[in-house]
């Protein structure tokens, strides 16, 4: 395995692997968790996409934010549930690069740069908040169930949020063949299908002191951690746009006819509908509106960098990064509707599985609400007043 070492190198590998699981996109979003796409995640493993933001300090090629949003869209246009899997990777690679020891980087790290995918476990369903949580560690073994485990089912070490015994947040590095470790397939979702983020449960599962780190400590200060995740999040959701609007060219191109109306007024073609090309051209506008936005945060993030000097440069990031995620989310789910009023009756038909795209986007783009992000850029703007958590989002 290749790690790419350049932001360019990086791309090529993202539109390779790309066009390895394009073909297979339907077929596992139809199969959603029935069948784990070993074939896809194999694929994604052996990319070397995984160590491109592993600090060169620790071996890799330290590879920014703009590499990585470029990666992650790229893949998703493909197949955005595949592309989710290591959303959580990149930021547990962001989390060591901070707060890990040396022994812990050069532990983990050394697994990352030879293919190895961390997983998450950090959600939990049932408690008042999504910060209530109830998994536990104590006498060193950890126990707790876990929810929307993206990546957990088929990776190498799973990233457990819980709390110690003195109620700390804390976060712990387990094996995924350790045991006591059990991860379930009970995903069961419109949209997002082979992503499989079921239940994982822990049952005195060892933990290691060395792979157990202070986790509430990481966001008590300015950082940009949350941003650097939720860059991840709006290239998925510029990706699957951005597939959208690609199969309705496509279909209008090769497959659509022209509706009576637009007959009557002289049309040929679909393509020749001026209803048609208002709506093609508007969406078109707006997908590439959403990805300059996510290539503006992304520069905006390496401008901040990793620790940022104050919440005032945190929140420079965090807000960028908002406005990207927010107007992406949407722009996702209005591409995968407006396919089907350009396209007319035919393209309803579930053997073209177009529908997917709306179902993808409108599934990850609940991850967290957008409101909230339009709220904290209008605070912002208006009354100078900065996002929470140190500038944070």
């Amino acid at each position: 395995m290749s790690v790419p070492q350049t932001h360019d190198e990086a791309v090529a590998a993202a539109h390779r692997l790309a066009a390895e699981l394009a073909p297979g996109a339907i077929q596992r979003d139809r199969a959603g968790a029935t069948v784990i796409p070993s074939e896809a995640l194999a694929a994604l493993d052996s990319s070397g996409l995984l160590a491109i933001t592993v600090p060169a300090a620790d071996g890799g090629p330290g590879l920014g934010p703009r590499t990585l949003a470029e990666v992650g869209r790229i893949v998703a246009a493909a197949d955005p549930a595949i592309a989710q899997v290591p959303q959580a990777h990149f930021l547990m690679v962001d989390v060591l690069t901070v707060h890990g020891g040396p022994q812990t980087r050069k532990r983990l790290f050394g697994e990352v740069l030879a293919g190895r995918r961390l997983g998450n476990a950090l959600a939990e369903r049932g408690g008042k908040h999504a910060q209530d949580l109830r998994t536990r560690i104590s006498d060193g073994r950890l126990d707790g169930v876990k929810y929307y485990t993206t990546g957990a089912l088929t990776c190498a070490w799973i990233a457990v949020s819980a709390r110690d015994e003195q109620d700390r947040l804390v976060l712990a590095f387990v094996a995924r063949d350790a045991e006591g470790v059990a991860v379930d397939t009970d995903w069961d979702v419109v949209g997002q299908r082979a992503t499989i983020s079921g239940t994982a449960t822990f049952t005195a599962v060892p933990v290691e002191p060395a792979l157990c780190l202070d986790y509430g400590q990481a966001y008590q200060v300015p950082q940009q951690l949350g941003a650097r995740a939720q860059l991840y999040h709006a290239a998925i959701e510029v990706g699957i746009a951005g597939a959208a609007l690609g199969d309705a060219r496509d279909y209008l191109r090769t497959r659509a006819r022209p509706s009576t109306e637009a007959v009557r007024a002289g049309a040929t073609s679909a393509t020749d509908d001026p209803h048609v090309r208002h709506r093609y051209g508007r969406l078109a506008t707006r997908v590439r509106a959403a990805e300059a936005l996510l290539d503006s945060a992304a520069r905006t993030l390496e401008e901040v960098t990793l620790t940022p000097a104050d919440a005032g440069a945190a929140a420079r990031g965090s807000l960028a990064v908002a406005a990207a995620k927010a107007f992406g989310s949407e722009v996702a789910v209005e591409a995968g509707s407006e396919l089907f009023a350009m396209c007319g009756t035919s393209s309803a038909a579930a053997k073209y599985d177009l529908d997917r795209h709306w179902r993808n986007a409108r599934t990850h783009s609940v991850h967290d609400p957008l409101d909230w992000k339009y709220a904290h850029i209008a605070a912002y703007e208006l009354a100078d007043v900065l996002p929470p958590n140190h500038g944070q989002l």
